[in-house]
């Protein structure tokens, strides 16, 4: 799965919710995730497919119900994909706090 298709499925504050559920709470049926949310079973059905669809989520059948779970590979594979982005910023910060803490020593 492209970065591409996992940024697509974080962009829904609803589809992060799903995810954020799944990690504190562990595997759930499709049933029990969708009574958290204000919308139609059918609607939260469609999120977790794009979720699976970029591989953030594994889903597991047991009798008439669907599981869903959390796949933490592809945002570790984010993860590693910003890190240089994060190490720049922290740089950046820091040259400004140097910067700051010299003007503050040239006014005193």
């Amino acid at each position: 799965m492209t970065a591409d298709h996992v940024f697509t499925a974080l962009a829904s504050p609803a589809r992060r919710e799903l995810l954020r559920l799944l990690l504190d709470e562990g595997a759930q049926p499709a049933g029990r995730l969708a009574e958290r949310f204000d919308m139609s079973r059918p609607s939260v059905s469609e999120h977790l497919k794009v979720l699976k669809d970029a591989g953030l989520v594994a889903e597991s059948r047991r009798g008439r119900e669907r599981h869903y779970r959390l796949e933490a590979a592809p945002l570790m594979d984010l993860r590693d994909w910003l890190s240089p982005y994060e190490h720049f910023w922290r740089d950046r910060l820091a040259r400004l706090s140097d910067l700051m803490d010299e003007m503050e020593d040239d006014d005193a």
